[in-house]
């Protein structure tokens, strides 16, 4: 008898055992699995609400920041904020100005570290677009570096990824080049697509800042411009030239304007009596958020 009970009591203390290993490790199982799906869930959330760009102007003929250099040429720092796609910050360097020291010193005082950017994009061929490049890469050698199909083969090897351009491409999540637009001299801008609106950014517009603000439109068609920035190529241009610039930009529906560089002094004045707080006074130094 007593042998009975005692074997009774192994057998429930192993039954007991089994079911609190098995049968409870099994219960708690989708507590476990919670957390991704609370994560995943966040995620989704995020990706409307974390995309912010900033537009840092470092190499420009006009000055905003007195503590930073001038000279004849153009470049701006892209910094796109993607947490929400899993991206984190991307950093891209648009044209290199005319030369290194002023490019790199600029970017010294503005606490931008040349190793941090992750693309360059040259607009066109000229020095006061490129000619930093060099300085620039010997501060920086693994980004990759978009270029108009039309380049030199000589830049080909100037890093480990170099992409030439012909049609409209996507560079990053939301930003995209124009494409080469085949003019006597071809040239390449960006298209960034934020929740304002299209930011267009032109190298120097030699094909014409509003055949290129046309061409963004064609890329995002249901997309209204919310600002369009660099160099207008339009010093030497006649009032009467540039007021239908400024109507074209108003048909197109161009909300806000930073022109600098090459725009020329007349340009920017015309500019700003029609867009009044919407004209950003733009050069070396000028940070936009968007």
């Amino acid at each position: 008898m007593l042998k009975t009970v005692i074997f009774l009591l192994i057998i429930l203390i192993l039954g007991l055992g089994f079911y609190f290993l098995v049968f409870k490790e099994k219960e708690t199982q989708p507590q476990l699995l919670e957390k991704p799906m609370i994560e995943e869930t966040k995620l989704e959330t995020s990706k409307e609400i974390a995309e912010k760009i900033s537009i840092i102007t470092v190499y420009d003929n006009y000055q905003v920041d007195p503590r930073l250099k001038t000279g004849w040429g153009f470049s701006c720092l892209v910094e796109a904020d993607s947490r929400g796609l899993q991206r984190g910050l991307t950093r891209i360097l648009f044209d290199t100005g005319a030369d290194s020291s002023t490019l790199l010193a600029n970017m010294e005082k503005l606490e931008i570290n040349p190793k941090d950017i992750d693309i360059v994009v040259l607009s066109h061929i000229h020095g006061d677009h490129v000619g930093g490049l060099n300085g620039f890469l010997e501060k920086n050698r693994t980004v990759k570096l978009y270029i108009p199909a039309s380049f030199p083969v000589s830049y080909d090897n100037k890093t480990g990824e170099v992409i030439r351009i012909g049609q409209p491409t996507k560079i990053f999540e939301n930003i995209w080049s124009t494409g080469q637009m085949n003019t006597r001299v071809k040239e390449q801008s960006l298209v960034i697509d934020t929740k304002k609106g299209l930011v267009v950014i032109t190298g120097c517009a030699h094909p014409g800042v509003v055949n290129i603000v046309k061409k963004a439109k064609e890329i995002f068609p249901n997309q209204d411009i919310y600002l369009v920035l660099g160099g207008f190529h339009l010093f030497g241009a006649s009032d009467s030239e540039l007021k239908e610039i400024i109507n074209d930009f108003k048909k197109l529906g161009v909300q806000k304007v930073a022109p600098c560089h090459c725009s020329g002094d007349r340009t920017r004045e015309l500019f700003k009596e029609e867009y009044h707080e919407n004209f950003i006074d733009n050069g070396v130094g000028r940070i936009i958020n968007i």
